[in-house]
């Protein structure tokens, strides 16, 4: 039996009929489509949405790359179980796709790209937004794709949809191989009729696997931990991505081990428990930083060891450290010259913690880092602490104003600037999912339509943006989207005239705040003026948004409790202090400066690099 259909119809109907299955929960996997319509895909997908709009639900974005950061933020909150599809028209709605691509990809999280692209049949060339290459003529800009999909190809033919979407569901549901996955799509074969099998639009049920560590890897990590005099665990975004929370709690109680997080993971345990130190890294808390630099065995579970964890290489001073690392990926498990534990992180912390019954660390190691835990809490409360209620209030005052006001399972989200660095020392996750920090890719835009497709994802849940105001100028649009799709995501907007982050970077390299600031520009042609007269909160209520202006620690408290009590999008906008209050790092970032200069800043900063680098090791 078949049906005769366009290829675009087929898709459609073929992606309604996908779901995954984990712990025996079934879900269905495309839970809807973004997209918005040019002449690439308006005929094809654009009108397969319209014939299937009760089988396929529909978001319009006002910008393809903030369409996938919704997908991807929508995908994390449901632990990859499920995904949404993004399609776009061919040209620049195609290309700006890809930094949203490299995001998700990095982040390793499922999204379903479907950009339009040429004609397949050639008709006449070159076409309208063609881009035209004198040797490969099957080369469109939606190979810009390539490197940042884990699965890529071009459907030229109907026919060829059947084995490339199949081969799609199975790379995004496969959690050592997600990221993004693309089929772009000729706009003639998107309107091309074929008789597809009956069999291609069967419900169709993708397994989610928990596979366990290998017998021998196991007992190897449980010597290597019974013989740690100092173990230190690093838990990572697949912690999250496992529901592996209760697993971790269970390993850290039962042994002891303390459990410090990158951006990815923390929130795997509750800020207030006994084991929890915090972040780790150049963001991360003294006491996580202190016990990495004299762990004998770190543990990472779920994590990429990027260079903010290790902190460019400078972390783990111990000279006999070594690494274990679980992980269901083996590129990441392999990293650090790590003994391996390839599995799921559930199961792989449920069968450690196991093995290792009655094993614990030593009385005074535990001791030793609850008393670094209570000194960091009391850092937390002094930088959160406002005792004049009148008073402009400081960046991580703002976070002490949220901390009082978000419940138990609200959702923080953020991505750039200075707030990351802030966040990852300072806040107090209080659920697993709380914490939202997309610090792959580290993308300026990424927060607003983040919160939007966590709205989608939980929508009895409040969620809050942070967003300050060099990310908003970056992509402020999805507002509209939020506003026309009625969901209330709050955005707390701070405003500090400039790239604050980069600012403060800029000054420890030598570049002296060079083009960091937001101001007019002055005699001597430097941008040191006023500050520029932009109203953020004017543009954000322009686009729909109720919004609370906020001049003092007091109004900005008054602002949050309205926000979290809003059915509607609110903005918070407030002014902080501009004096820097930011906390120093308590671990080194590989940022190089120039080697010769002649301006005293630069030559300083290398100076000070110099010394720092010195201290980088290859653990081998």
């Amino acid at each position: 039996m078949s049906v005769r259909l366009t290829t675009a119809q087929a898709l459609v109907r073929f992606l309604a009929a996908q779901h995954t299955e984990r712990d025996g929960v079934r879900r269905r996997l495309i839970t809807g489509m973004w997209g918005i319509f040019g002449h690439g895909n308006v005929a094809g997908l654009g009108q397969a949405l319209v014939e299937y709009a009760d089988v396929m639900p529909y978001h319009q974005g006002r910008n393809e790359q903030a369409m996938v950061h919704a997908a991807v933020a929508h995908a994390r909150q449901l632990d990859r179980l499920c995904a949404q599809a993004v399609t776009t028209s061919i040209g620049p709605g195609a290309t700006n796709l890809v930094t949203g691509a490299a995001l998700a990809t990095i982040n390793r999280l499922p999204v379903l790209l479907l950009p339009g692209d040429y004609f397949a049949a050639h008709p006449a060339d070159p076409l309208l937004q063609q881009l035209e290459h004198p040797v490969e003529a099957d080369v469109s800009v939606n190979d810009t794709l390539r490197p940042v999909s884990r699965f890529f190809d071009r459907i030229t033919r109907p026919e060829a949809l059947i084995a490339s979407a199949l081969q799609a569901m199975r790379v995004l549901t496969d959690p050592a191989e997600t990221g993004a996955v693309t089929l772009a799509l000729p706009q003639d074969v998107q309107a091309e009729a074929y008789d597809w099998p009956e069999e291609f639009f069967a419900e169709r049920v993708w397994r989610v696997r928990r596979p366990a560590p290998d017998p021998e890897e196991l007992a190897e990590a449980v010597r290597a931990i019974r013989a740690a005099q100092r173990p230190l665990l690093v838990a990572g975004g697949g912690v999250h991505h496992s529901g592996a929370e209760a697993a971790l709690r269970a390993f850290a109680e039962a042994t002891g081990v303390p459990v410090a997080s990158t951006q990815a993971g923390k929130g795997s345990l509750r800020h207030d428990h006994p084991a929890d130190l915090g972040g780790i890294g150049h963001t991360g808390t003294a006491v996580a930083d202190g016990l990495a630099r004299t762990a004998d065995l770190v543990i990472g579970v779920g994590t990429r060891y990027s260079d903010f964890t290790t902190a460019s290489g400078t972390l783990f001073q111990h000279p006999e450290v070594r690494f274990l690392n679980l992980n269901i990926t083996a590129f990441d498990a392999h990293k650090l010259a790590a003994r391996t534990l390839v599995c799921d992180a559930r199961t792989g912390l449920e069968r450690l913690t196991r093995a290792l019954d009655g094993h614990r660390v030593d009385p005074a190691y535990e001791a030793e880092y609850r008393a670094g835990k209570e000194r960091w809490e009391r850092v937390v409360e002094a930088a959160y602490r406002a005792d004049d209620p009148s008073a402009v209030p400081t960046q991580t005052q703002v976070l002490g104003a949220l901390d009082a006001v978000v419940g138990e399972t609200d959702v923080v989200i953020n991505a750039a600037g200075s707030l990351p660095g802030d966040l990852h020392k300072l806040w107090r996750a209080r659920s697993p999912r709380q914490y939202h920090l997309e610090y792959g890719y580290s993308c300026m835009g990424y927060e607003i339509p983040a919160a939007i497709g966590v709205q989608q994802a939980a929508p009895d849940t409040v969620v809050w943006a942070l967003v300050g105001d060099g990310t908003y100028l970056m992509m402020p649009t999805e507002i509209v989207t939020a506003v026309q799709e009625g969901l209330p995501v709050n955005l707390v907007l701070v405003q500090n005239h400039g790239y604050a982050s980069i600012g403060g970077l800029s000054e420890s390299v030598g570049a002296e705040r060079f083009g960091t600031a937001y101001r007019h520009r002055a005699a001597d042609g430097t941008f040191t003026g006023a500050p520029l007269p932009v109203d953020l909160a004017a543009n954000a209520a322009s686009l729909g948004m109720e919004v609370l202006r906020a001049k003092t620690v007091a109004e900005l408290r008054d602002a949050l409790a309205a926000a979290r009590a809003s059915d509607r999008p609110t903005c918070v906008y407030v002014e902080t202090d501009p004096a820097p209050t930011a906390l120093p790092a308590e671990a080194w970032w590989d940022v190089p400066v120039a080697e010769t200069a002649s301006r005293e800043a630069a030559i300083g900063a290398r100076e000070q690099y110099d010394r720092q680098v010195a201290a980088r090791r290859r653990h081998l």
